[in-house]
C-alpha cells in the first residue's frame, strides 16, 4: 500500500454523493472515516468494504451530526485511530419536502439542526483538530423546498465566516452547490411531484432539459470537485460555495 495522502472524514458517507465522495478520497490516497446514521449501517459497511479493497484503512462511525456528543466522537475516534486529520467533509444533509404552508415547526427544525447545526459542528470540531496540529486542512460542507433552500443559504453564510476566521491557520472553507444529483436523495424529489399525478421519473428526465449538457450529475461529478479542494493546488480558494450542476445556472 502507497503512503497515505492523510486522512479525511465524511459525513453521511453511505450512498449518493457521500459515497461517491469517500470513495474518490480513497481512491486519492486518504484514509477515510466514515460517518452516517445507525440505520444506514449495511450500506456504510459497504463504502468501508470497497475501500479496504482497494489498499486504503477505513473507520466507521455512527451518529448523528446534529448531536454534539456525536461529532465530537467522531473526531475523537479518528484521530485514535488515524493519529490526525486533514479533510473534514460535512456531507451529511436532510430535506423535508412541501411548499412553506405545508411545513410545520418540527420539520423545520429537523432540517436546521441536520444542515446547519450539523455543519456548525462539523466546522468547529475539525477546525479545533486541525488547528492544535498547526499543519491547515481543508473543510467543505455541502450547500444545495423552501425550508431546504433556506438551510443551504444559512449553510453558504456559515462557510463563508467559517473562512474568514480561519484562514489564519492554513485552513481552507468551501461549500460544493450541486444542482440534480442522480442519488436516491433526488428520486424523494421525484415522489414527491408524483403526489400531483406526474409519472414515476418523469419529474427528474425534465430536469436534464434545463441543463446545458442535457444530463443529470453523478456522484463521481461532485467526487471530482471535492478532490480537487482538498489539494494544495487550491490553497488560495476559500470561501466559496462553488455551484456544479451542468449548467442550470450560470453565475
Amino acid at each position: 500500500m502507497s503512503s497515505t495522502k492523510g486522512i479525511a472524514i465524511v459525513t453521511g458517507a453511505a450512498q449518493g454523493i457521500g459515497r461517491g465522495i469517500a470513495l474518490r478520497l480513497a481512491a486519492d490516497g486518504y484514509n477515510v472515516s466514515l460517518n452516517d446514521i445507525l440505520s444506514n449501517k449495511d450500506n456504510l459497511e459497504g463504502v468501508a468494504e470497497l475501500i479496504r479493497r482497494s489498499g486504503r484503512t477505513a473507520l466507521t462511525v455512527f451518529g448523528d451530526v446534529s448531536k454534539e456528543e456525536d461529532v465530537q466522537e467522531l473526531v475523537n475516534k479518528t484521530i485514535n485511530v488515524f493519529g490526525g486529520l486533514d479533510v473534514m467533509v460535512a456531507n451529511a444533509g436532510i430535506a423535508h419536502l412541501g411548499t412553506l404552508i405545508e411545513m410545520d415547526v418540527e420539520k423545520w427544525d429537523h432540517v436546521f439542526s441536520v444542515n446547519v447545526r450539523g455543519a456548525m459542528l462539523c466546522y468547529k470540531h475539525a477546525a479545533n483538530q486541525m488547528i492544535k496540529q498547526g499543519r491547515g486542512g481543508r473543510i467543505i460542507g455541502q450547500a444545495k423546498a423552501s425550508v431546504y433552500v433556506a438551510s443551504k443559504f444559512a449553510l453558504r453564510g456559515l462557510t463563508q465566516s467559517a473562512a474568514l476566521e480561519l484562514g489564519q491557520y492554513g485552513i481552507t472553507v468551501n461549500a460544493y452547490a450541486p444542482g440534480p444529483i442522480d442519488t436516491p436523495f433526488l428520486g424523494r424529489f421525484d415522489d414527491y411531484h408524483r403526489q400531483s399525478g406526474v409519472p414515476k421519473g418523469s419529474w427528474a428526465d425534465s430536469l436534464k432539459n434545463g441543463l446545458a449538457m442535457g444530463r443529470l450529475g453523478t456522484p463521481d461529478d461532485v467526487a471530482a470537485l471535492v478532490s480537487f479542494l482538498v489539494t494544495n493546488e487550491a490553497s488560495f480558494i476559500t470561501g466559496q460555495s462553488i455551484i456544479l450542476d451542468g449548467g442550470q445556472l450560470f453565475d
